[in-house]
């Protein structure tokens, strides 16, 4: 009844480096460098946080056993 549709390896990867290139001439030829920088670096903190979070979670559920 329904096929599987896939997409081509190439236009996936085509499409893929098209979107890069925009994001980074955005990021060079207008203003968002700066904003997607701080964006980048406040993210980079919650990612590490949520890291040692889940280390922390996991050394308890070990110390249960």
């Amino acid at each position: 009844m329904y096929q599987n549709v896939t997409m081509n390896k190439w236009i996936e990867l085509i499409l893929g480096l098209l979107l890069l290139n925009g994001a980074i001439m955005a990021w060079f030829f207008t203003g968002f460098g700066e904003a997607a920088w701080l964006f980048f670096k406040g993210g980079l903190v919650w990612f590490v946080i949520m890291i040692g979070l889940l280390f922390i979670m996991l050394g308890i559920s070990d110390l249960k056993d």
